[in-house]
């Protein structure tokens, strides 16, 4: 998982379509006036500038006033002081908006990069596994260093003279734009989606204090599967084996297809999982070795006594309502994108809602699907059951022990150091030369996290980005690893699309799925990388049905995640219990829509385990987007070099996602690609 920087400078906003739901509607008239600006004086500052610079600067003129007039409010002067503004701060020299569009680049980036330092510092009592915690990490974690600059720019005018100066665009006009627009232009029009909020500070504070607070909650969601117990009292896994909810348990999962006695052990999973989204649990055996646990009956003891624990109070949906609550809060200064929901799709993934939901929708009710899932059952020689929605049979390393691959990683990193200094030698088998190799591998940090693991990159030339993963006392086991190579492929996006870019506003990629795509993609080399791939002439169409059956998992999360969304704005004042109820009921919908078809199961609430529908609202989505884009980039770069390839693709900034994906790999984000493969595969493996 990367991690974004939510700094209100380095948003990036894109306008696209997203239906406003009925509570947002309702509640228009309640919203803060954000510009004392009518018609009237817009229109007259609009006639005086071109009066004054001629027809040829019509269109800056009228895109820039009409966007300064939204923000001005009383606080910033009157109607008159808006007209004066803007005769004295209109730049009509392209020399001039040049050399103030580099001015503003070279700012953002010391601001941005120090915020991000300040964050990341602040956080790694937090982030890291430096022993317990404090309260007050958790107050200094929450604090947001860039929380005032809106405020601040706007209040020293700086905002309203990118406003008034550099034009956005819609997500229309930019990929109309596309094939001729130089490069300099897309970064000019990022520069114009620099202030497309006005939030204030303390709401974006309460912002931070809300998702540090989710991220702490979900970090420290430990289950000791060491001390659950079956219906003889044995234990079923290693005494001092402790994972995280959701990752480490349904790693743990997966790993036991390999396990002649994995269904047993699967099933116990299951049912600690249905009891965490039930929010069943008892309170008492969450991240706390104390206890022993059976998780069928639900009863706890302690020294082989059986005691009474209570449930957890529905903390894990008051989490969810907290970060909604929050968030919600900053809708009315938001003229561009008037809730969370069009944030999240058309200011940051930059594809409508509407969109995603419909490409997901597509995959979900294939014949491909149904297909695969029997092909899954016929390996497993019994029917599916809901947890098979993991099955991990068509990745190379299903048929290996666990317990053997975790040796190997062990003693081959057995600290942080130790990865660390591997990172070259990692790039350099994946066909990066020596050079190159070492230069990415300086700008990366690895750390051991308290989490599960993420990438947290720089926003500055002068920083590195950090590689998080769990490192527990005996050394990095493989599900550690495994995750480290993920989060490896984040930090080299993060550092190429930093480093090798022209225009510092276009650092980055067009949204999260991008390089969730380059971290799936060293991810599936993992043991090429241990040096214990074979090779497998069936292997290209394991890997196709390995990623329809990854998509179709994790899209129907995401389909939860939204609709859950979508009746919180229609349900602002729900309850946790309420909020509780209604993700099972729709985790309960989804599944029987798309998944009882095919696993013959009906009534499974199991999609609701992901945590990251609890600390990170909304990004969900970004993983399918991003298994369809690492496909066809795969596609692509067969029989081409990876390293040159990557180094092209992940220079290309900020564009708009149809737009990289044109330039990257020939063609658009589509399902077509893994469908049509899938097929393929499901013909000759049958």
């Amino acid at each position: 998982m990367k991690i974004q920087t939510k700094m209100i400078m380095l948003a990036i906003v894109l306008i696209a379509g997203c239906d406003v739901p009925p509570a947002m509607e309702k509640e228009e008239s309640n919203k803060p006036k954000l510009s004392i600006i009518d018609d009237v004086s817009r229109n007259d500052v609009i006639r005086a500038l071109k009066e004054k610079h001629g027809d040829a600067l019509a269109f800056r003129i009228e895109k820039g006033v009409a966007q300064a007039a939204d923000f001005w409010n009383s606080g910033d002067g009157s109607s008159e002081d808006f007209k004066a503004f803007c005769q004295g701060n209109f730049i009509a020299s392209d020399e001039e908006l040049d050399l103030v569009f580099h001015r503003l680049s070279s700012a953002l980036e010391s601001l941005g990069g120090c915020y991000n330092k300040i964050s990341v510092d602040l956080k790694i009592p937090m982030h890291l596994d430096t022993g317990p915690m404090h309260p007050v990490d958790e107050i200094l974690g929450s604090y947001s260093p860039g929380a005032h600059f809106s405020d601040d720019m706007f209040a020293n005018k700086l905002a309203f003279i990118a406003l008034l100066n550099f034009p956005f665009y819609s997500l229309e006009e930019k990929t109309a734009n596309a094939d001729n627009w130089s490069r300099k232009q897309w970064a000019y029009a990022r520069m114009g989606e620099l202030f497309t909020s006005r939030t204030p500070a303390a709401i974006n504070q309460e912002i931070s204090v809300a998702l540090t607070n989710a991220d702490n909650y979900i970090s420290e969601y430990n289950i000791y599967l060491g001390k659950l117990r079956n219906e003889k009292g044995e234990a079923m896994f290693p005494e001092d084996l402790r994972l995280i909810s959701h990752w480490g348990i349904r790693d743990e999962l997966k790993s036991r297809y390999a396990d002649p006695d994995g269904l047993t052990k699967q099933r116990m999973i299951y049912q600690v999982m249905l009891r965490i989204i039930r929010q069943e649990i008892p309170e008492d055996v969450v991240n706390n070795p104390d206890f022993t646990w059976n998780p069928a009956t639900n009863e706890v003891f302690r020294d082989n006594s059986p005691v009474t624990a209570d449930p957890e109070p529905d903390t894990r949906y008051q989490v969810l309502l907290n970060n909604f609550k929050a968030l919600k809060a900053a809708d009315p200064y938001n003229p561009f994108y008037p809730d969370y929901i069009s944030r999240a799709f058309g200011q940051e993934m930059e594809i409508p809602q509407k969109d995603v939901e419909d490409l997901f929708v597509a995959l979900l009710s294939s014949p491909a699907v149904k297909q695969a899932g029997e092909l899954i059952s016929k390996r497993l020689g019994r029917p599916l059951e809901p947890f098979d929605i993991w099955y991990d049979g068509f990745k190379s390393r299903s048929s290996l022990n666990e317990e053997d691959l975790n040796r190997i990683t062990r003693t081959k990193y057995p600290n942080s150091e130790a990865f660390q200094a591997d990172l070259a030698n990692i790039l350099m088998k994946l066909g990066f030369n020596k050079d190159s190799a070492q230069v990415l591998a300086s700008r990366i940090k690895v750390d051991a996290a308290r989490g599960s693991g993420h990438a947290w990159g720089a926003e500055m030339r002068t920083d590195r980005a950090r590689l998080r993963t769990r490192i527990g006392q005996q050394g990095m086991d493989y599900k550690g690893y495994n995750i480290a190579i993920h989060e490896f492929g984040h930090t080299v996006e993060q550092t190429i699309s930093l480093y090798d870019m022209d225009y510092y506003i276009l650092h980055g990629v067009p949204n999260t799925a991008f390089t969730e795509a380059l971290a799936f993609l060293f991810q599936q080399r993992d043991l090429a990388i241990l040096g214990i791939a074979k090779d497998d002439p069936m292997g290209k169409h394991l890997l196709a049905l390995d990623n329809l059956w990854m998509n179709y998992e994790i899209m129907g999360v995401s389909l939860i995640d939204m609709r859950v969304w979508k009746w919180l704005y229609e349900n602002p004042d729900a309850t946790a219990t309420q909020l509780k109820e209604t993700v099972i009921r729709t985790a309960t919908e989804v599944w029987n829509s798309y998944y009882a078809p095919v696993f013959g199961v009906q009534d499974s609430p199991i999609l609701a385990i992901y945590s990251q529908m609890i600390d990170n609202p909304l990004y969900l989505s970004n993983y399918p987007v991003g298994h369809l884009i690492q496909f066809q980039i795969e596609q692509f770069m067969e029989g081409k070099n990876l390293p040159d390839e990557v180094y092209r693709m992940y220079s290309l900034g900020i564009l708009v996602p149809q737009v990289w994906m044109k330039q990257a790999v020939g063609n658009p984000i589509s399902i077509d690609p893994s469908i049509r493969a899938a097929e393929e595969a499901l013909k000759q493996l049958n």
